[in-house]
């Protein structure tokens, strides 16, 4: 049994493409297009303005779609192109863009007030790690009990902290006391 002939694209003969569902399309094409007339790209042929009726059969002889790219210009700016490979260039553009941005995440690293220089380096290193990824960096020294006599350790700990990372990121929000917590915001520099 032979497999029918692939038709191209969602053209159908005599250039009428069969009605969409609603909501399926973000462009008007073909007989969508409620202009009288349009500015027309097409291959082979010099932009200009044309009728939509002429524009539809330039589409047609190109067995190809009549799509509205810029509906609010005047006229509309519409182009002859393949709708369906239009549209998956279009996702696979704005998958692309998605999978550039960089995702931040806030890291976190807790202190205590007497955090001696074997926690502190082992900290300074994760803090390191972090930056280097692209992430935030929350660095905070916990007051527990009594321990809050002590905030000039947390801040000069938290102000060591930034200095050592100087290189990798810099300092959002300076050491900040908020109830039994003092935070310290890094964010990474930018790559060069």
């Amino acid at each position: 049994m032979a497999l029918p002939p692939k038709k191209k694209s969602g053209y159908v003969p005599g250039g009428r493409r069969l009605p969409m569902k609603p909501g399926e399309g973000e462009f008007n094409i073909n007989m969508q297009i409620r202009a009288k007339e349009v500015r027309l790209i097409a291959e082979g042929i010099e932009p200009g303005v044309f009728s939509i009726q002429r524009a539809l059969e330039i589409a047609d002889e190109q067995e190809l779609d009549l799509v509205e790219i810029s509906p609010n210009a005047e006229p509309p700016v519409c182009k002859v192109i393949d709708y369906k490979k239009f549209l998956f260039e279009r996702r696979k553009k704005a998958k692309e863009a998605k999978s550039n941005q960089i995702k931040q995440d806030i890291k976190e690293i807790r202190f205590g007030p007497n955090t001696d220089d074997h926690d502190f380096d082992f900290k300074l290193k994760h803090g390191e790690e972090f930056l280097k990824e692209g992430h935030k960096v929350k660095a905070y020294v916990f007051f527990k009990g009594r321990s809050i006599v002590y905030k000039e350790r947390g801040e000069v700990l938290l102000l060591q902290f930034a200095q050592k990372l100087a290189e990798l990121g810099k300092v959002d929000m300076l050491p900040k006391l908020e109830g039994k917590k003092m935070t310290l915001i890094m964010s990474p520099k930018p790559k060069k």
